[in-house]
């Protein structure tokens, strides 16, 4: 079995007040620690969203593809993609890329189970040096 290392950053935010679609994705997204102050044009969080709509109609999208509907340049839907893929939530097959799972509580659950075998590995670590240290 191959395992791929990612990148997982969980921020705790104050959830959104209003039942705002928009303000829960944005809040999701930061929370995965996805979207940033730097991100001034949003185009990491609309990359996401066209991602989430290509994961419901079942397609896989080329990175010209998403440049074209985001109306981004390439470099920049890469640099995303990048991060994305890094993060475990999209992953790329034949030069296509599509969400890791198909939806959002589904993909919640990936990297949960992400988080718990890097955890659990960090006490089996932590358990082996602290026998070697004699604890």
């Amino acid at each position: 079995m191959m395992f791929h290392s990612h990148k997982i950053t969980i921020v705790r935010l104050k959830k959104p007040n209003t039942a705002n679609i928009n303000q829960e994705l944005q809040w999701l997204g930061s929370s995965l620690g996805l979207f940033s102050l730097r991100d001034k044009d949003r185009s990491c969080f609309r990359l996401f969203i066209e991602m989430l709509k290509s994961a419901k109609r079942g397609e896989r999208l080329s990175s010209d593809e998403l440049s074209h509907r985001l109306q981004l340049t390439r470099g920049t839907t890469v640099h995303h993609l990048n991060k994305l893929m890094d993060s475990g939530i999209v992953i790329k097959d034949k030069n296509r890329y599509l969400l890791r799972v198909d939806s959002l509580q589904d993909l919640i659950g990936e990297i949960r189970k992400d988080i718990k075998r890097t955890v659990d590995d960090l006490e089996e670590m932590a358990k082996e040096i602290d026998n070697t240290l004699g604890f």
